[in-house]
């Protein structure tokens, strides 16, 4: 399997539900600042609803962070409202819900499940230029942490302005960074 990590990422155009209207969101609407796609199998599930509402109640830090949050399923943009509308939950969600309709941005990104055509759980973090930083995959019965995303974020920012430096385990802004070379190899 080849990585996708630093790759750009592909010209396209699908149909969103955002915050009460439908709209067209495409790879152009990603450039010139952070992104963050987050892929969940289907509307009206279980595991779903949880983390899209602990992305919601994030949603404040992502956009203070410069960064734009884009659910993603194969669901229509009329499932999306349709739930959004039924949900108490998911009405706090005010980032665009993508329509993946065809599949194709969840096969670019390696997340399908050709067996019931829903997308895995895929995370990913696309810096201002399109390429992408962070591609993380999981199955569908495992839950995503929106603050670790967060923390995440903030050290590939980290990362992009200090060339020179890399972010440890753990690692929040204000903390030490390390500088690889020789001196270091052996002693952390």
């Amino acid at each position: 399997m080849q990585t996708i990590i630093n790759q750009q990422i592909p010209d396209f155009s699908v149909d969103a539900f955002v915050d009460g209207d439908f709209k067209t969101v495409t790879s152009a609407d990603l450039k010139g600042k952070w992104a963050i796609l987050f892929f969940y199998p289907a509307d009206f599930t279980f595991v779903c609803p949880t983390e899209l509402v602990d992305m919601a109640e994030s949603y404040d830090k992502f956009k203070e962070l410069g960064a734009e949050v884009y659910s993603v399923s194969t669901d229509s943009k009329f499932t999306h409202k349709a739930w959004h509308d039924s949900s108490d939950s998911i009405k706090k969600v005010k980032f665009p819900m993508l329509s993946d309709k065809t599949g194709a941005l969840s096969e670019y990104f390696g997340v399908m499940n050709p067996d019931d055509f829903m997308a895995y759980r895929g995370t990913f973090v696309i810096n201002p230029e399109g390429k992408i930083k962070i591609a993380e995959i999981q199955d569908n019965g495992i839950g995503r942490n929106a603050e670790e995303l967060l923390r995440k974020l903030e050290a590939a920012q980290f990362v992009a302005e200090h060339g020179d430096q890399v972010c440890p385990a753990r690692w929040r802004p204000g903390q030490q960074t390390l500088k690889p070379g020789i001196d270091l190899v052996g002693k952390i």
